[in-house]
């Protein structure tokens, strides 16, 4: 098991993401920030995708983000484990996005893509939260 949010986490995200198809335009730089973490800190980590492909996947400020996505640690722990959507933490106002929206809207195909979907699944089974 992989533990949640650490560098070999992000490898292992890497490497997963390793199968899915490309999806030509599907770029964007994803800067996230979690609050409240284990250590009642900020946490920064980073995806980026090109082509529908995860590229780059780090702890950390990405350069030149897309957008950013804000919310609790708890609420991303809760995200990862499939027990709270994307969707309904940002209609609930449990995240905050600032940014491109019109980025995230062309990404949203490739995250609600059923290969996508699978992935996450697969690095929900080696993680340890």
């Amino acid at each position: 098991m992989t533990r949640y949010l650490t560098e070999e986490w992000m490898e292992l995200a890497l490497k997963t993401a390793e199968s899915l198809p490309e999806r030509r335009g599907a770029n964007g730089r994803l800067q996230y920030v979690l609050t409240g973490g284990p250590d009642g800190g900020e946490i920064r980590y980073y995806w980026i995708l090109e082509n529908g492909r995860l590229t780059g996947a780090a702890c950390g400020q990405v350069d030149d983000p897309d957008f950013t996505v804000t919310m609790t640690y708890a609420d991303s722990v809760l995200i990862e484990k499939g027990e709270l959507s994307d969707e309904d933490a940002y209609a609930q106002g449990r995240t905050k996005f600032t940014g491109s929206m019109s980025k995230a809207m062309r990404l949203m195909p490739l995250l609600n893509s059923a290969e996508f979907k699978e992935v996450q699944d697969r690095i929900r089974a080696a993680t340890e939260f």
